[in-house]
């Protein structure tokens, strides 16, 4: 019999024991070493029928639900474990409440922000999350707290979470989805005063209602907010809206991100109306699954009298917009049509022109097609701050989105880039944090062994696990074993597995990797993991050629697959590993965590110069694998085997070398070195801490500070000044332009000397203050293209002459040797925006514009 409803029965804690609730329901335990072990003591039988697994592992409220009465009396009787209960609790109450980093900066600082995304990754307690993206918010989240950032976490509530993976005998994978019933994890119900489900609501077209209730987790001081859709009021193909992460088709997308974005604003009120949170000033949309949420506060607006310009304006000022894809494909695009259809008038936004929507989402400057609205040309024009997440990340979005920004070089679209970071608590091995500081050559060494060791027998017990549901039985396992040896050299690759991560071009040559794996006197090992999309047939091929590859008896002792990559794993993997291999196509890895978080563990780094291994690659901290150039990087079969024969040859001329050379006490003392270095001068650049801290001082405070400039009146001014000008540019031009004095030779200039330059500008219907009127300057290509520009603003010389023309001049400073140009333009120019190029205008000097003794200016 199956049962047709399904409920929680939670135990009544004795009064001595009431902290262990306040302790389980906060996720700081997942991070909080004390709490954990205080967790760990709660009932020693469970956690020995867990295979000895941490409590990180397993959710706290959970096992408080099935702790026995006999038990709890044990502890409520047990003097020692109501000492440490206590003081783990007034830790909390102090972590919760004692000023932080935040608190005590000054500036006025945002009082609120909204933190939207689409997944996050804060515990395998909580399995809301697929990779790096849900991860990368998870600990942003947690850093936040630390920091004391008055953070509110946006997202939903996935009644099935991802998906758990498993594999076929044959080596396919294979998906489940199990249900998680919100009763046993650790979030509690946001309810209203009454004690009824606070909930949100969407209008669908032809009279449908969407509801959904709010379910709170509390991360630190972060109170995460996620919706959820399974509600009894609404309709069957409503509740499922939440059913799944990155499930459905284009309608069910639409509605999630319609939810998470619009109901999300709607969360976020109805919480800070209940709870006396102050509201956000600050809206941070983390991808652009989110975008719809500037939308709503355009709705917000307009009820109070804004039109839409003024309102977009206001919106704009205080968002800003984290773009995490380095290719269109990874970009969210709906049909124009379904967009209308779901926000016009019969839907969610009436009274917002869907005209002015869809244009928004337009993607023909991005040379897209004129049918799809996309998520992140949206994200961006809702955006008044943007960036991407590390430095190569931020130049390829530039270069990507460049279209947004006409008439300007992609070194100048307004995209910055902050480098993500990982949240170091979370993520080291606690044996790391105790012994590795101050520790000599020797400790360091068996420190290593220690933590690889833990890893072998790890990988013995989930392989064991994976082919029991692969259908073998135990006397088929005895070689399991036998599996990896905690004295060899071990290489850890975990992630997902989109075709551009390349899991399987370890595999372009496996005489070549065999000979790696089974080197008689320097061997090597693989840890392999990696969940395929489940409508990513490509990937879960390449996911079955590295398992049937590992099935070989020959080498199956030396590399391993693991299914069902996750958090819990990922916390295994990262110490256990000596080198963390990373080979995407460059550059096609946005970031890439993973590494950083093997780095704070020791483990160094093989990666292709990506993401933020470009950023931050020495030496000292690991290898480099060459990529391909020119010709053979567009072909993607030499490409390949290019860059595979790169990574073989760096892995048995150079990494396994120092590996095995011992001295004479048998520790290998340039590889501790390397390992020392990593932890010392490598791990405190891969912090989320710095990571929050510069997206505070960088993007919060600004956008803080735009939005409270942005009253209506002013927010009207700009939208107007914004109509005035756009209508009046293209009466814009420069007429004359005149570089160096009268008889003055530039072709003999010197560096450090200076010369004049002199225009003329029709400005039309606008005014001096409307613009500036800027010199640029740098070398020049042999196409006469300015690289590394400089800008020199000119000033106004005098009125108009008899046409019109206004003369603007200055002196420029030729402080580069070699070829050396520069030309004019004119940029739009108010106090109120963030970048000149944020309306997207430009005038640029005619080929005939340079006239004697000046020089011709292209």
């Amino acid at each position: 019999m199956k049962a047709i409803r399904r409920f929680t029965v939670r135990p009544v804690l004795p009064d001595t024991l009431r902290p262990l609730t306040d302790l389980a329901r906060n996720l700081r335990w997942s991070w909080h070493e004390p709490t954990r072990q205080l967790f760990d003591s709660v009932d020693p039988e469970q956690a020995a029928r867990s295979g000895g697994r941490r409590t990180d592992d397993i959710d706290p409220v959970r096992l408080l639900g099935s702790v026995s009465a006999t038990r709890l009396a044990a502890l409520a009787a047990d003097q020692d474990f109501l000492a440490r209960l206590n003081a783990a609790a007034d830790d909390l109450d102090h972590y919760l409440h004692a000023p932080r980093w935040y608190q005590e900066q000054g500036g006025d600082l945002p009082s609120g922000i909204a933190y939207f995304s689409p997944e996050f990754g804060v515990t395998a307690a909580l399995p809301q999350y697929s990779g790096g993206l849900g991860i990368l918010a998870g600990d942003h989240l947690k850093a936040a707290s630390d920091l004391g950032v008055p953070l509110i976490g946006v997202g939903l509530l996935y009644r099935h979470g991802y998906f758990r993976q498993s594999l076929s005998r044959e080596g396919w994978q294979q998906e489940h989805y199990p249900v998680l019933d919100p009763g046993e994890l650790p979030v509690a119900l946001l309810r209203e005063t009454d004690g009824t489900p606070a909930r949100v609501t969407l209008a669908l077209p032809g009279g449908r209602t969407l509801y959904a209730h709010i379910w709170t987790a509390q991360v630190g001081r972060v109170p995460l907010l996620m919706l959820d859709s399974d509600v009894e009021e609404n309709a069957p193909a409503e509740r499922d809206v939440t059913d799944r992460l990155y499930g459905g088709g284009s309608d069910h997308r639409l509605f999630q991100e319609m939810l998470l974005g619009i109901g999300g604003v709607r969360a976020v009120r109805t919480y800070c109306r209940l709870t006396g949170t102050p509201a956000p000033e600050v809206f941070h949309t983390n991808e652009g699954h989110a975008g719809f949420l500037g939308l709503e506060r355009i709705r917000e607006l307009a009820g109070e009298g804004l039109g839409f310009d003024a309102a977009l304006e206001t919106v704009r000022a205080g968002t800003v917009f984290t773009t995490h894809t380095p290719v269109p494909a990874g970009i969210d695009r709906f049909e124009r049509s379904l967009v209308a259809r779901y926000l016009g008038e019969d839907g969610e936004l009436p009274g917002v022109d869907v005209g002015r929507i869809l244009a928004l989402g337009d993607e023909t400057p991005l040379g897209g097609e004129p049918g799809l609205f996309n998520m992140a040309a949206m994200g961006l024009r809702l955006a008044q701050r943007a960036n991407g997440v590390s430095t190569l990340h931020g130049a390829v979005s530039r270069e990507m989105f460049a279209g947004l920004w006409p008439g300007f070089d992609p070194e100048e679209v307004p995209i910055t880039s902050i480098t993500n970071g990982v949240h170091a608590p979370t993520w080291t091995a606690p044996e790391v944090g105790r012994r590795a500081e101050g520790a000599d050559d020797r400790e360091l060494w068996e420190l290593r062994r220690t933590l690889r060791e833990q890893l072998v027998s790890e990988v013995r017990e989930r392989l064991r696990a994976s082919w029991r549901q692969r259908g073998a039985v135990g006397a088929e396992l005895g070689w399991t074993d036998s599996v990896l040896d905690p004295d060899v050299l071990t290489i850890g690759f975990a992630r997902r597995v989109p075709s551009y991560k390349r899991l399987t071009l370890m595999l372009r040559d496996p005489e070549r990797l065999r000979s790696l794996l089974l080197h008689p006197e320097r061997p090597v090992q693989l840890v392999v993991a990696g969940k395929a999309h489940p409508a990513d047939d490509g990937g879960k091929r390449l996911v079955q050629e590295l398992v049937r590859f590992a099935d070989d008896p020959r080498v199956r002792h030396r590399i391993v697959f693991l299914p069902d990559y996750g958090m819990a794993m990922a916390r295994r993997l990262y110490p256990g590993c000596d080198v963390w291999l990373n080979n995407p196509l460059r550059p096609l890895e946005a970031c890439g965590t993973s590494g950083m978080k093997a780095a704070l563990n020791g483990c160094l780094n093989l990666s292709v110069l990506d993401g933020w291994w470009d950023e931050w690659f020495e030496p000292d901290f690991g290898w480099a694998i060459p990529t391909a150039e020119g010709a053979a990087a567009t072909d993607e079969e030499r490409r390949d085997d290019l860059e595979a024969a790169a990574l073989y040859e760096l892995i048995e001329r150079r990494v396994a070398p120092r590996f095995y050379d011992r001295g004479p006490d048998g520790v290998p003392v340039r590889w501790t070195e390397m390992v020392r270095r990593t932890l010392n001068e490598l791990g405190p650049k891969v912090l989320a801490d710095r990571m929050v801290r510069e997206y505070v001082e960088g993007l919060y405070a600004p956008a803080a500070h735009a939005h409270r400039a942005l009253t209506q009146a002013t927010a009207r001014e700009l939208a107007d000044w914004k109509a005035r000008v756009r209508a009046a540019w293209p009466k814009i031009a420069i007429d004359h332009i005149e570089v160096g004095e009268v008889g003055e030779d530039l072709a003999d200039a010197e560096l450090g000397a200076t010369t004049a330059v002199r225009v003329r500008v029709t400005l039309g219907d606008l005014l001096p203050d409307d613009v500036e009127v800027q010199a640029v300057t740098g070398r020049v290509t042999p196409d006469d293209a300015l690289t590394d520009p400089r800008v020199c603003v000119l000033k106004p010389a005098g009125g108009p002459d008899l046409e019109g023309r206004r003369p603007y001049e200055g002196s420029l400073v030729l402080d580069r040797t070699g070829p050396f140009g520069c030309t004019v333009r004119v940029l739009p120019s108010h106090r109120l925006l963030a970048s000149p190029a944020e309306p997207g205008l430009v005038a640029l000097p005619a080929e005939t514009t340079g006239q004697a003794p000046g020089v011709l200016l292209r």
